[in-house]
């Protein structure tokens, strides 16, 4: 029975595969198969019509990206075509913030051989994007330029890009090069390839106005040898004053209370010192004084009157003068300085009392120390370095400063400091170098304590350097974020040289012409550990 049915089956195959041949010729009735090539077919048509069989699939996107002084722009925009209408959808940050416009008039304007395009929006149509429809008039290459008129006329917008101050007004950003096309075939030949998605990750333009974000351009300087260590903060000699007894006696405050840290005004009276003994008694000094001077001014009205109708000799009016001169002279000099109670201790400057070396009630001999009085708006940092640093400390002029392990290294410059000296010979002590710096105080820095300094000395090379901040690190390994587009980043390993708290030196894996993340890293980092978003979700097309 088996062997019946492979028959049947058999036979089946067999007629099914006559029908094919048979199908087959039809198909070709009526047409001369000799000298009939295929091949030479296909090339014959496509040569008759380039575009036959290419599968363009949907309408091409061209991406631009140009920066100003005072605006980022990143727009996707559809082909131009020559008498087409064509969507720019534009994302505006404003520099350096990176923070969306969320208000203003920005023209669009095309300019191709020497024939203006323009499309204007009063307001964004989203925060942050602007959608334009232009229609450009004839093909050709060109410039896409966008005016920004921002609101509020000349009041001050923070800074730009490069530190310059930034006013409200009308501002520029400019894609130097654009085409507009003859027909809708050539946009597709014009196409750049799609940049690698290995190890890149979306992060939106509306994802990086909602955190803290920046982007910049390696800066290329000079960058020398780099000195870490740690500096003593002290009170500059300008800015502190030691106030000590003119006189012996027992010091009682003024206040009731005086402690350190209290805040004191120049001329203010803080203490006083009374003398509890008969000998050298500032009081008993005071009062004589006060006494001898009344006297002396009484007499010397007296001769004036007296030397009028010349009754006394001018010699006896000169000697009364001069008694009355002198006894002015003591008594407005302990006036200044001592009352009935004692001898007034006053702050010779406006601050702090920094450190207090007496107490309420205590006897003191003149000249002892009560107080140092401090301002505390210059310091002088001290930083003791080992000996092989000395050829390196004659070229330093600039430095990085972090008070504590959380603030940011501020540089020398921005707090106002200067060098002012290094020591030409080892300190008996601990034979170590002193090197001394002064700088005015931004509320970070306290009088007594110790803080982080990166000492940098001069160099002739340029380098390639990016902000600290703009590194990330896994497993001892330091990358980048690089930017390929405002919304797409690639994770690139770099190799990091010498490091000054503010600025690391590249020695491998980025160009110059790299624009790197310098912040909101981690959040990148953090959306790629989340998956990959589409680049353009949330986008309005």
């Amino acid at each position: 029975m088996s062997a019946k049915f492979l028959q049947i089956l058999l036979i089946a195959m067999a007629a099914t595969f006559s029908g094919c041949r048979n199908n087959s010729g039809d198909a070709h009735e009526g047409e001369s198969h000799e000298g009939h090539n295929h091949e030479a077919e296909a090339k014959s048509e496509a040569k008759a019509d380039p575009h036959a069989g290419h599968n363009h699939g949907e309408a091409p996107k061209f991406q631009y990206t140009a920066y100003s002084n005072s605006h980022e722009l990143f727009a996707e925009a559809d082909a131009f075509i020559a008498g087409k209408k064509a969507a720019i959808l534009s994302h505006f940050s404003i520099l350096p913030g990176f923070k969306a416009v969320e208000e203003g008039k920005i023209t669009a304007i095309l300019t191709v051989n020497g024939q203006e395009s323009r499309a204007e929006l009063s307001a964004p149509t989203r925060k942050g994007i602007y959608l334009f429809e232009i229609t450009p008039s004839t093909a050709g290459k060109g410039s896409l330029r966008f005016v920004i008129s921002e609101k509020g006329g000349n009041t001050e917008s923070g800074t730009g890009e490069k530190g310059e101050l930034r006013k409200r007004g009308n501002y520029e950003v400019i894609v130097s090069e654009v085409t507009v096309f003859a027909d809708d075939h050539a946009p597709y030949h014009a196409l750049q390839p799609e940049p690698s998605a290995v190890n890149t990750t979306v992060f939106t333009k509306e994802q990086s106005w909602k955190i803290d974000f920046a982007t910049a351009l390696p800066a290329q300087e000079p960058f020398g040898e780099i000195i870490k260590t740690s500096a003593l903060v002290t009170s500059s000699q300008e800015g502190e004053a030691i106030v000590s007894a003119k006189s012996a006696g027992i010091v009682i405050f003024s206040a009731g209370v005086v402690t350190e840290g209290m805040s004191v005004s120049a001329g203010q009276t803080i203490a006083s010192i009374s003398g509890g003994m008969a000998d050298n008694n500032p009081a008993i000094r005071f009062e004589e004084a006060r006494n001898n001077f009344e006297k002396a001014s009484a007499d010397f009205e007296r001769a004036k009157l007296l030397s009028a109708d010349n009754i006394i000799s001018q010699k006896e009016f000169t000697d009364t003068k001069n008694r009355y001169d002198n006894a002015k002279s003591v008594y407005d000099n302990l006036r200044g300085n001592f009352s009935r109670s004692g001898q007034s201790v006053k702050s010779p400057l406006g601050g702090f009392i920094r450190q207090l070396f007496v107490s309420n009630g205590a006897y003191v001999e003149a000249g002892t120390p009560l107080m140092v009085v401090s301002q505390s708006r210059k310091l002088t940092l001290t930083a003791s370095l080992p000996q092989r640093y000395l050829p390196v400390l004659a070229t330093v002029r600039e430095a990085s400063i972090k008070a504590n392990s959380q603030s940011p290294a501020l540089s020398l410059g921005e707090l106002k400091g200067r060098v002012l000296s290094y020591g030409k010979a080892a300190n008996s002590d601990n034979f170590l170098i002193p090197f001394t710096m002064q700088i005015e105080n931004n509320g970070s820095f306290i009088p007594g304590s110790f803080v982080e300094v990166y000492l940098k000395g001069l160099s002739g090379t340029n380098v390639i350097t990016v902000p600290v901040k703009a590194l990330m690190e896994e497993q001892g390994l330091f990358y980048v974020w690089v930017q390929i587009t405002p919304e797409l980043f690639e994770k690139r390993e770099v190799k990091v040289g010498r490091n000054d708290g503010r600025s690391a030196e590249i020695l491998s894996g980025l160009q110059a012409t790299e624009r790197v993340v310098t912040a909101g890293a981690v959040q990148i980092k953090l959306a790629q550990a989340t998956g990959t978003l589409d680049a353009h979700s949330g986008h309005v097309h």
